[in-house]
């Protein structure tokens, strides 16, 4: 752009080090801050300036800020301005992994577009989503931003937030330019530890952890965040053989993420530290590798004047980083209209809009998935039948948010009381039944961010007792139950990942009464329920649904909408079955599927089954489909050949319903060993009692390729199996062979 060669050329050192200066700010804005704002010392500000459901901020306070970059600064450069925008902005829909259970993209896009609105309501232009990262280890607290652990339906779900939230035009005043993140491997952290490191093979890297980068890069978003982890020893931020794979898009740091590879122990390319000031050599490193945005590590704008003069980084590297950022900005149209997302009436019109909240509802209702209905218990018949909604999280609006809501408010959330309430017909009585959790520690931690989990003081005996005189007086028992908040997400990584004990010994009490019990999950993460999968009739795992979360479950335990929700992780037995994941590779000795000691050679664990609880992919609903033959287009194919796989679908049940028809692919034997299975295909279709669909997947050699230990990219010729079911574990096949 001439414009931005312009613009480089009448800049100072100074000016151009502001530009990769990221910092945080409050309102009222800091004098200082203010000061460095006019002085061109900083190139964004990010959190604290949108807090419009709390009446502090928003457009008319971003308008302020920014025009104190654009009409008091020297060359007028505008700010961005981001926030992290998670699963919503004010009007709060269910975080990433429960929309992900949808495997519906027209929903993601959806979800991502409102959020964008909102956000540029209040007058952002930039938010810290999505957050691409392929996770197998449900330990890991930041699952729960994420898409699962399947790199194809990552990268599909990747391509719909971009396009969500960019729109088709990102100078567009609602349209807000993505980051997505943590690049790379920040989900393969060891032990599911967060910010723990990872050590991943090359072509594990590109076959599994790419793959949603690749796809967001593709569909145009505009800029990406480094994550805080090594991989494979070297940290994302000092990665520049892995940052070039992001030429193209603004490259900027997470939260104080450089100075944070001092306690890495990482020197620079040659193991040499400035033992006096190790930020100086790891600012530089960070530069030369390829980060172009320093968010709140202050190293850039304080330390590089002195790398320059000492020729350790160059002018060419400093104005590539600033020429990044100010073409962000170009695209973002804030050169011709740097007030185009300071919007007042847009506002007082978008926020907690109507249609926002039927959306949510819908999104949030579509999310869960039905895990177990023996007998037919869901969906409940409303008149006259009288229903104990018991739990901890029973009347609770602001857990049901979840992590990352900074901007819900939770008089405006729908508890699972309310919704049930809401249902004509039904007589319902309440009670807590148990704490979420009684540790104090654990309490101390899940309050950081405000008070979102307060402690009954009752005893929990007392608690039970009560809970159990009121289910023994109702028809049925609805006991919702799981996880706080701030259980999930940032620096919440768990061992135990089974429902907390207080809990357990409420719903063990419950299940004593004899009385029918449908379990209602909220929660971040797939959770260890063995015993209760056993003994619990009915489990619907919700996850955290955000502000519509109680008139979407009435809906779906009521029947008035059917659940269609398929998951996207794997659900393990126990914690120590983990990292499982669907597409594991078959090894030398198998192990017994159903823990049948006779029925091969050795058995994987001593103490129990290892098999998941729930496999991938897995959900029932209250209708049924029968699955025809799948049949071939060829069973023998070249190297530029397509094939079309086809099967009839028929909704054989008395209701209408949604089905999520999985296709896989299995290389059997390659040159190394490869996944049993991989998902290379799916459709949402939507079935009227009696109708049958047919439904048509495409293959090519291109859906075939892999990576070598080398780094190549091949395809193979030879046998492959092809899969379709409504599950990873369920499946239909046939074999068709590919020739060069």
């Amino acid at each position: 752009m001439t414009f931005i060669d312009d613009l480089l050329a009448r800049m100072t050192l100074e000016e151009k080090l502001g530009q990769l200066n990221l910092v945080t700010a409050t309102l009222p804005l800091p004098e200082d801050r203010a000061a460095d704002i006019r002085a061109g010392k900083i190139g964004g500000l990010l959190g604290g300036l949108v807090d419009c459901s709390f009446g502090v901020g928003g457009p008319d306070a971003a308008r302020e800020i920014q025009a104190i970059a654009v009409e008091q600064s020297r060359l007028g450069i505008p700010l961005l301005l981001a926030y992290d925008v998670i699963h919503g902005h004010q009007t709060v829909l269910p975080i990433p992994l429960a929309l992900s259970c949808s495997w519906n993209l027209g929903h993601v896009e959806t979800a991502a577009r409102i959020a964008a609105r909102e956000a540029t309501a209040c007058g952002l232009n930039w938010v810290f989503s999505p957050m691409l990262d392929i996770c197998r280890d449900p330990r890991w607290g930041r699952i729960a931003e994420g898409a699962g652990e399947d790199p194809y339906l990552g990268a599909r779900i990747a391509e719909a937030m971009v396009r969500g939230l960019q729109g088709a035009d990102l100078a567009d005043p609602e349209s807000v330019m993505a980051c997505i993140k943590h690049f790379i491997a920040y989900g393969a952290a060891e032990g599911g530890r967060d910010y723990n490191n990872a050590d991943v093979s090359p072509a594990r890297l590109a076959d599994v952890y790419l793959p949603p980068f690749r796809a967001a890069l593709e569909a145009g978003a505009g800029s990406a965040m480094m994550s805080f982890a090594a991989v494979n020893g070297v940290p994302s931020h000092a990665d520049a053989d892995h940052l070039r794979l992001l030429d193209g898009v603004l490259r900027v740091s997470d939260f104080n993420a450089i100075p944070e590879m001092i306690a890495h122990g990482l020197g620079d390319e040659h193991g040499g530290i400035d033992a006096d000031d190790p930020l100086q050599t790891l600012s530089e490193r960070a530069l030369r590798a390829g980060v172009q945005m320093d968010m709140m590590g202050h190293g850039f704008a304080s330390r590089l004047p002195a790398a320059l003069a000492a020729g350790r980084v160059s002018q060419a590297e400093i104005d590539a980083a600033c020429r990044a950022v100010l073409e962000a900005k170009a695209r973002l149209g804030l050169f011709d209209d740097p007030f185009g997302r300071c919007d007042q009436a847009r506002a007082a019109r978008n926020l907690l809009a109507p249609e926002y909240r039927v959306a949510a509802r819908q999104l949030a209702a579509d999310s869960c998935v039905l895990l177990k209905n023996a007998g037919d218990l869901l969906p409940l018949a409303a008149p006259g039948l009288s229903v104990a909604v018991v739990g901890p999280l029973a009347d609770d609006a602001w857990n049901i948010l979840g992590p990352w809501s900074f901007q819900g408010d939770p008089a405006s959330a729908v508890t699972v009381l309310d919704g049930i309430h809401a249902v004509p017909g039904v007589t319902v009585h309440h009670a807590r039944g148990a704490n979420l959790v009684e540790d104090r520690r654990m309490l101390d931690l899940l309050n950081f961010a405000g008070p979102k989990v307060t402690l009954d003081p009752r005893p929990p005996a007392e608690m039970v007792a009560e809970a159990v005189a009121v289910a023994e007086a109702a028809d049925v028992v609805v006991a919702v139950l799981g996880e706080a908040a701030e259980m999930s997400g940032e620096a919440a990584s768990r061992m135990d990942i089974g429902l907390p004990p207080g809990q357990r010994v409420l719903l063990e009490a419950l299940h004593a009464t004899g009385k029918p019990v449908v379990l209602v999950l909220l929660h971040g993460r797939p959770l260890t329920l063995p015993w209760e999968a056993e003994h619990i009739p009915a489990i619907l795992a919700t996850w955290f649904g955000g502000c519509e979360t109680g008139n979407a479950i009435a809906d779906l335990l009521f029947g008035l909408r059917n659940p269609c929700g398929r998951l996207t992780t794997t659900w393990p037995r126990h914690v120590g079955q983990v990292p499982l994941a669907y597409d594991r590779a078959t090894t030398g000795r198998p192990g017994s599927r159903d823990n049948d000691p006779g029925k091969y050679t050795t058995r994987c664990y001593l103490d129990g089954a290892s098999e998941p609880l729930f496999p991938f992919g897995f959900g029932l609903g209250y209708t049924r489909f029968a699955y025809g033959p799948p049949a071939a287009s060829a069973s023998q194919l070249g190297p530029d050949d397509t094939l079309t796989v086809s099967l009839s679908v028929t909704n054989t049940g008395a209701r209408s319903g949604e089905e999520v028809v999985q296709m896989y692919v299995t290389d059997p034997v390659a040159s190394v060993v490869r996944p049993g299975k991989q998902l290379k295909g799916f459709e949402k279709i939507v079935l009227a009692p009696g109708e049958t669909r047919t439904v048509r997947f495409r293959l090519t050699t291109r859906d075939l390729e892999f990576h070598t230990p080398r780094g190549d990219r091949v395809w193979e010729p030879g046998r492959f199996v092809i899969g379709i079911g409504p599950d990873s574990d369920t499946l239909q096949t046939l074999t068709v062979h590919w020739r060069r």
